[in-house]
C-alpha cells in the first residue's frame, strides 16, 4: 500500500496511548495501527448515522485525518478509541446536516435538532441481497428510529460498555440503557441473534475495504509531514 507498514502490525502488541506519543514524535507510519484497529467500529457507527456504505467510507477516511491533525490535543483524560469515535460521530451528523461540526457543542444538540434521516425505498439492484440473512439484519437496523442507531452499533455489535457507549454519544448511562431496551425490542432479539450481529457477521470492514481506507488516509497526511514530526 505504498508508505504504510503492513497489515501485519494490526495485532500490534503497543496501546494506543503509545502509538499515539510514537506518531506525534515522527512516526507517522504507525499512524495504521490505529486504522487498522478502529476502521471497522468507525464504519459501523456512522453507517449507522448515514445509512449508506459510501458516504460512511468518505467520513471515516475524513474523521481519520482529522484525528491525526489534532493528535497532539489528545490528552488522554478519555480512552483514545473514545475519542477517535466521537469525532467520527461528529463528522457524520456535520455531513448529513451540512454544517461544521466544529461550532455545535455537544452531539445530543445535533440530535435535538431534528435530523431526519429515515430510510429510503431500497431500490432493485438492493432488493436482490435481501434473501442474505445479514441484509435483513441492516435493513432493519436502517429502520429503527435514528435516536437507537448509534447506540445499538457500538453496544451490541461493537461490543462496548454502557459507559463508554454513554460516553461516545454524550448521553447519560441511563440514557443509553434506555434506547438499547428499546432498540432490541423493534429488532426483535432473534433476529438479531439468527443473523449473528454478536458474531460480526453484519457491517464487515474487512480486506480490501480496510486495506484501501488506509491507503487513502496516508495519501492525505503523508505528503504533509514527510520526514518530520507533528507540531506541537
Amino acid at each position: 500500500m505504498g508508505e504504510g507498514i503492513g497489515v501485519e502490525i494490526a495485532n500490534s502488541e503497543l496501546s494506543d496511548d503509545e502509538v499515539v506519543t510514537r506518531v506525534i514524535e515522527g512516526e507517522t507510519a504507525l499512524f495504521e495501527i490505529l486504522m487498522r484497529r478502529y476502521n471497522r467500529r468507525l464504519f459501523r457507527v456512522t453507517r449507522s448515522i448515514v445509512t449508506n456504505d459510501l458516504e460512511a467510507e468518505d467520513i471515516v477516511q475524513d474523521a481519520y485525518v482529522r484525528a491525526y491533525e489534532h493528535l497532539n490535543q489528545f490528552e488522554g483524560r478519555a480512552r483514545f478509541s473514545t475519542w477517535l469515535t466521537k469525532i467520527a460521530i461528529y463528522e457524520a451528523y456535520a455531513r448529513v446536516r451540512r454544517i461544521d461540526y466544529r461550532k455545535v457543542d455537544s452531539i445530543s444538540l445535533l440530535e435535538d435538532q431534528g435530523l431526519d434521516m429515515k430510510s429510503k425505498e431500497r431500490n432493485p439492484e438492493q432488493q436482490i441481497y435481501d434473501g442474505e440473512l445479514k441484509m435483513v439484519l441492516e435493513r432493519a437496523f436502517d429502520a429503527l428510529p435514528n435516536d437507537y442507531k448509534s447506540v445499538f452499533m457500538l453496544r451490541e455489535i461493537e461490543g462496548l460498555s454502557t459507559a463508554e457507549t454513554a460516553e461516545c454519544l454524550e448521553i447519560s448511562e441511563e440514557n443509553a440503557k434506555t434506547r438499547l431496551h428499546r432498540a432490541r425490542a423493534l429488532l426483535q432479539r432473534e433476529l438479531y441473534s439468527l443473523a449473528g450481529a454478536n458474531d460480526n457477521v453484519a457491517f464487515q470492514f474487512l480486506g480490501e475495504r480496510c486495506d484501501r481506507m488506509v491507503a487513502r488516509v496516508f495519501a492525505r497526511i503523508l505528503p504533509r509531514n514527510r520526514g518530520r514530526a507533528l507540531d506541537g
